[in-house]
C-alpha cells in the first residue's frame, strides 16, 4: 500500500467527526456506547477508502455491510475507542487485503491496552517462563497470571506453543473481556516463611489448590 502514516491518521481524524451525522447501523446494541458504535463506522470507512474493491465485493449490500458491523462491534467491544482505530491504522499499514475480523483482533491486541497489561504473544511467554511459587512472580499484570492459572501451568511448561497457545489466548482474551465490564483481577497473597506465617484465607486456599492442581496436571 502506498498509504503514509501521515494520510492515515490525517484521514483518521477527518473521519471523526463526520461519524457522528452517519448512523449506518452498527447497532443499535443497547450495552454498546453510541461513542464505540462511531468507531467501527470509522473503521469501516477506512477500510472502504483503502480496500476499494475489495471492500465492495466483500459488503456488496447494505444489509450485509450492517450484519458485518453489528459482529465487529460484538466482538471488538471490550477495546477502547484508541485501541480500535489504532488496530485498523495496523492492518492498512502491514496488509494489502481487507482483514478478517480475526487479523483486526490481533492488530488491536498489539497495540497498547490498560495500563501495564502486555499483548497476548507477550503475556504467553510471560507465564510460560514464570518461575514458581507463581504467586511470588511479579506480573506485569494480575491479567497474565489468571490467564496462565486458567490455561494450566503443567500444560504451559510441557506442551508445545501450537497446543498451549491458543488456549491461552482464548483465556486472555475472555479475562480481557471481564476487565473492559469492569471485573477486579486480584493476585493471591504470596505466601510467606516464619514460623508465625499466618493461615490462608479462603480465597488464598482456594488459589493455591488450583495452582497446585494445574502444575500437577489435575486441571480436567
Amino acid at each position: 500500500m502506498e498509504n503514509s502514516n501521515d494520510l492515515i491518521d490525517q484521514t483518521v481524524r477527518d473521519l471523526a467527526p463526520s461519524s457522528t451525522s452517519s448512523r449506518t447501523a452498527a447497532g443499535p446494541t443497547p450495552e454498546r456506547s453510541p461513542h464505540l458504535i462511531d468507531t467501527i463506522n470509522q473503521v469501516f470507512a477506512l477500510f472502504r477508502l483503502n480496500y476499494h474493491n475489495q471492500f465492495y465485493s466483500a459488503y456488496g449490500d447494505t444489509e450485509l455491510l450492517n450484519q458485518a458491523k453489528r459482529l465487529w462491534l460484538e466482538a471488538l467491544g471490550h477495546f477502547s475507542s484508541d485501541q480500535i482505530l489504532l488496530g485498523a491504522k495496523r492492518v492498512i499499514e502491514t496488509s494489502d487485503y481487507l482483514p478478517t475480523l480475526n487479523r483486526m483482533l490481533q492488530c488491536c491486541e498489539e497495540v497498547h491496552g490498560p495500563e501495564g497489561l502486555p499483548g497476548p504473544r507477550e503475556a504467553y511467554l510471560e507465564a510460560c517462563n514464570a518461575p514458581s511459587p507463581k504467586v511470588a512472580f511479579h506480573w506485569s499484570h494480575p491479567l497474565v497470571y489468571h490467564a496462565g492459572l486458567a490455561t494450566g501451568w503443567h500444560r504451559l511448561s510441557n506442551e508445545s506453543e501450537s497446543s498451549s497457545y491458543p488456549a491461552f489466548l482464548e483465556h486472555y482474551r475472555r479475562l480481557s473481556r471481564e476487565l473492559a465490564r469492569g471485573e477486579k483481577l486480584a493476585l493471591p497473597e504470596p505466601v510467606t516463611d516464619g514460623e508465625d506465617k499466618p493461615a490462608l484465607s479462603r480465597e488464598a486456599s482456594r488459589q493455591h489448590l488450583a495452582e497446585l492442581k494445574a502444575s500437577l496436571n489435575l486441571d480436567e
